[in-house]
């Protein structure tokens, strides 16, 4: 079903406006062109999905920003590629101080093994990071836990939650925004 372009902004507008529906509308619109793009570009399915779901997170926070005499399709694929750019930079740079270390690996395998005094420290973050997802409603509770302490795919979300692929994502895009408002406010 092609989405007309008068229905498009009027959905664009209504986002600006905060409205929750046109942000889902937007993001069921473009959701398979900017996954398909991304997909050509990086040849791995879960680069492009996370690409995909960091374009709609950071084209919603700037969604003020667009510019009505470009196209919104295009706009999301200016934010997706260059998001696609940021994440080779940090791949090679983490690679070329992969390789610059090479030489102390026995200082870097003692380094890396966690001390009495780490492993408080990794508790008591933990301890935080669940009393702050306690503070989110229950829906984005759920999906959180699914996803980063159950390890599910968005797949097995949605069949576990029994709604369709592209819900999950947007919950579990809210509940992280939301998770880490809670965590700035401290």
């Amino acid at each position: 079903m092609e989405k007309t372009e008068q229905f498009i902004k009027e959905n664009i507008e209504k986002a600006k406006q905060g409205n929750q529906i046109a942000f889902s509308t937007l993001l069921d619109t473009f959701w398979n062109d900017v996954y398909g793009f991304q997909l050509m570009r990086t040849k791995n399915e879960n680069d492009a999905e996370d690409i995909t779901i960091r374009t709609f997170s950071r084209a919603f926070d700037k969604i003020d920003t667009y510019d009505d005499t470009y196209e919104f399709k295009t706009w999301l694929i200016t934010i997706s590629k260059n998001l696609h750019v940021d994440l080779i930079r940090k791949r090679k740079r983490s690679l070329l101080d992969e390789m610059d270390s090479k030489g102390d690996e026995v200082k870097k395998v003692l380094d890396e093994t966690p001390s009495v005094e780490d492993q408080l420290i990794i508790e008591q973050n933990l301890a935080n990071l669940l009393r702050d997802i306690k503070k989110l409603k229950p829906h984005y509770q759920k999906v959180i836990n699914l996803r980063y302490f159950n390890e599910l795919s968005y797949a097995d979300i949605a069949k576990e939650l029994n709604e369709p692929m592209n819900n999950i994502k947007v919950k579990l895009l809210r509940a992280k925004k939301l998770l880490a408002e809670i965590i700035k406010k401290k």
